[in-house]
């Protein structure tokens, strides 16, 4: 049996779950740093205005007036963002548990740290359960590198290009947790796919 997420050999106590113990860490890991005064969805609101991403004056190189607010960090923040994808799951996971409607209560922070907090409470039952863990950790992984692109903090991962031994360049990440060779067909975890050799630049 392999995880789910990064197709590494579940442990001896994992078999049958759905992710290994380190990819269901680095998920929760992930929610945290949403939720919080001092999380990532909480400093989405203040680099909302133009400018406020860099940390200097907003400039403008067109004749035409910047939009009053970033866009990037507006469709996190709103309604349809962050908190209502992180609420679908989380009432996908009621469902399936036969557990009544979750309620949400208060403005969309608390509402974060409220569907952070629940979703953390039911990680374990879902890397062990939920059909399509994978597809959650992905999605998680992908909405904090979002906000802390939005927030100012750290871009998106640099892809680097590696070599598959039928010849075909994979680019991947440090974070990759696994990919698959679309010539070959051969899948590589997290640990294989970063042993690849260097994929070598052509000549132009």
């Amino acid at each position: 049996m392999t995880c789910t997420v990064c197709l590494r050999d579940l442990y001896a106590d994992e078999l049958n779950h759905q992710a290994c113990r380190p990819c269901t860490d680095r998920v929760d890991q992930h929610l945290a740093a949403l939720a919080g005064p001092t999380g990532l969805y909480a400093q989405l609101a203040s680099n909302l205005h133009p400018g406020s991403g860099g940390g200097g004056p907003a400039v403008s190189g067109s004749r035409t007036a910047p939009l009053p607010v970033r866009l990037d960090p507006l469709s996190l923040a709103a309604r349809g963002g962050i908190v209502t994808i992180l609420q679908t799951w989380l009432i996908d996971w009621h469902d399936l548990l036969g557990y009544r409607h979750p309620r949400w209560d208060g403005d969309l922070q608390q509402q974060c740290d409220q569907v952070v907090n629940r979703l953390r409470v039911l990680l374990p039952w879902a890397a062990e359960s939920h059909g399509a863990f994978d597809e959650f950790a992905r999605e998680i992984s992908q909405l904090r590198r979002q906000a802390e692109a939005a927030s100012g903090g750290e871009r998106p991962p640099r892809r680097v290009p590696v070599a598959c031994p039928c010849g075909h360049t994979l680019r991947i990440t440090l974070d990759t947790a696994g990919v698959r060779c679309p010539a070959c067909s051969t899948q590589y975890g997290h640990t294989e796919a970063l042993g690849l050799p260097l994929a070598e630049r052509r000549a132009a």
